[in-house]
């Protein structure tokens, strides 16, 4: 059996910081991956009282999706068919719509529109977290194809 591999965590961060960079980033540039999250977290400090991290970890949960639905196709027919999402699917859905969120805003830095998209996610508003109550709709109308589930 392999050695399980020791990972570098820089200290005042956690995996969960560490995996939300590394989506962050793009063309392997991990430094400027890193200042832009660094930099959204103080923006938020000076915005609000709370904890950034604490505001971070908010935004994830509230952006974190519990079901979504998936073509399936029965008889020539494709039906959308609504399923429980496993918890690894759920954080990399919830960092990608923060993260295409903060791009989608247009005409300030990444760090400003990230912090900016955190703060709105952290009190159940913003693009990401529409995105996670339009993925409960489309389940609740196609609830009716729920038996399909394999």
């Amino acid at each position: 059996m392999p050695k399980p591999v020791k990972q570098y965590i820089p200290q005042g961060s956690d995996l969960i910081i560490e995996k939300f960079i590394c989506c962050i980033m793009s063309r392997g540039k991990k430094s400027v991956a890193r200042k832009i999250f660094w930099d959204a977290m103080d923006i938020i400090k000076t915005r609000t009282k709370e904890a950034p991290v604490e505001v971070f970890n908010k935004a994830i949960l509230n952006v974190t999706p519990l079901v979504e639905v998936r073509p399936k196709r029965v008889g020539g027919s494709v039906y959308q068919v609504p399923v429980e999402v496993s918890p690894k699917r759920q954080q990399t859905l919830a960092y990608r719509w923060l993260i295409t969120a903060a791009r989608d805003r247009k005409g300030i830095p990444m760090s400003q529109r990230l912090a900016l998209e955190f703060l709105d996610a952290s009190t159940d508003q913003g693009n990401a977290f529409k995105k996670k109550q339009d993925v409960i709709k489309m389940a609740q109308a196609n609830k009716a194809f729920a038996h399909l589930a394999r």
